[in-house]
């Protein structure tokens, strides 16, 4: 699954919803060192983060969530039943071809900490599949000199990330399939085209439009 751009977080924001991901939170030598070799992270440690999270959104009044990129397993989608109630699920799916395109092209400033994609994807149209197009996300040019890339962006990990996907993540959509929860969405291009979609799907684009409006 895909995690959520931008756009997203702010129109679910002004729902009176909140983004919660997980990443940001795994600092610890010993988990950066089990995400930087391509491994999923223990059930332990998430669903303890998750569980507190959730509490302090809920102190804060907080209308609802976002969970991006959680549940991967079966298991972790149990528990999570157990935890919270969730309405629905979007799997965000990308070609595999463009997802590791745009994982190696991924980029950060080392000075202002600004992320960035130097990937261009141009993927041509076949007899099953349409044209894809995805511009590259360039840096101004006072953080061209200054991106680093992710030790863990290398080809060999992030192809490991997609096996471990592939094999322990995907029933997952079974799972939600079976409940009558899941909403599969292709993404046809790049952000802009693909959140204006996702917008009309949820009818959420006339929500869009009346923000846009009053900005």
């Amino acid at each position: 699954m895909a995690s959520l751009p931008i756009q997203a977080v702010v129109v679910f924001s002004k729902l009176g919803f909140r983004r919660v991901t997980l990443g940001s939170s795994f600092l610890s030598i010993e988990l950066s060192e089990i995400v930087n070799q391509g491994k999923l992270v223990s059930d332990h440690f998430i669903i303890e983060l998750l569980s507190k999270r959730l509490e302090v959104g809920e102190s804060k009044g907080e209308l609802g969530f976002i969970l991006d990129g959680f549940p991967r397993t079966i298991r972790q989608a149990e528990i999570l039943e157990g935890v919270t109630n969730i309405d629905l699920v979007i799997n965000l799916k990308l070609r595999e071809e463009a997802l590791l395109a745009k994982c190696l092209g991924r980029r950060t400033c080392s000075q202002c900490g600004g992320n960035y994609n130097v990937a261009c994807i141009d993927i041509k149209a076949d007899n099953e599949k349409p044209a894809m197009y995805m511009p590259p996300l360039l840096p101004p040019s006072h953080c061209a000199s200054k991106l680093v890339t992710r030790t863990d962006d290398t080809e060999e990990v992030i192809k490991e990330r997609l096996r471990v996907y592939n094999e322990k993540s995907q029933p997952v959509e079974e799972f939600y399939r079976k409940r009558g929860k899941l909403l599969e969405f292709d993404l046809p291009g790049g952000i802009p085209e693909s959140w204006t979609k996702l917008l009309q799907l949820l009818n959420l684009d006339d929500h869009e439009d009346k923000r846009s409006a009053a900005a």
